[in-house]
């Protein structure tokens, strides 16, 4: 049903429309796995947990976009069922997030504000020319969707981490922090219902199509 959409009739998949978005996923895979490993070191160094949950996300983004890739050009129920598990990993991202915060509850230590703040700038930087470069697709089908939504939450999950740098720095406390990334792990948790809600209705129409 057209009211089960989430476009306007701007939801093109031509051939001409998914040799543009390849070029874009590559791209976006490549800036997201550079910052994985940016993010990552300067995660662990520092002692934040928002800078590890955010590393984890471009790491996941990372593994998000090459799927797309594999399945572009392919079935409906492909494209469909890779926007399912990409859902499904983005949920238990946000878990596992979850999971490290209540582990820095009882371990508690002190993040670096300085590589707090300086990464996630870096961080956002990347993530909004990402960003920039998906926003045509970002009410295409369910995959292209999917990879829409990981890049916007991966932006905000940026500036949070920011913010969270300013309140360690502010109150000498890790409990910026920790609230930075409990809020990520909250966003991802709300995307992840998202996509696998929209996923499923294609999923359903595909089926009903025979595709």
């Amino acid at each position: 049903m057209a009211a089960d959409r989430l476009d306007d009739g701007c939801c093109e998949t031509g051939p001409a429309v998914e040799a543009g978005f390849r070029r874009v996923l590559w791209a976006a895979l490549a800036i997201n796995f550079t910052m994985f490993l940016i993010e990552g070191s300067a995660g662990i160094g520092s002692g934040s947990v928002s800078l590890q949950a955010d590393a984890l996300d471009f790491l996941g983004d990372s593994a998000n976009y090459a799927i797309s890739l594999f399945v572009l050009g392919l079935g409906a129920r492909w494209r469909t069922g890779a926007a399912l598990s990409k859902g499904i990993a983005m949920g238990a991202f946000g878990l596992w997030v979850i999971g490290a915060t209540l582990w820095s509850l009882v371990y508690q230590g002190h993040p670096s504000a300085l590589v707090m703040g300086s990464v996630g700038m870096l961080a956002l930087a990347a993530n909004l020319v990402a960003a920039f470069l998906l926003y045509r697709y970002r009410q295409g089908d369910a995959n292209m969707r999917s990879v829409w939504l990981c890049t916007r939450n991966d932006a905000i999950g940026n500036l949070a981490v920011v913010a969270a740098a300013s309140g360690v720095f502010a109150t000498g406390s890790n409990w910026p922090d920790l609230a930075v990334a409990a809020i990520m792990a909250g966003l991802a948790l709300y995307a992840s219902v998202l996509v696998i809600a929209h996923a499923s209705r294609e999923w359903r129409g595909a089926g009903a199509g025979g595709a």
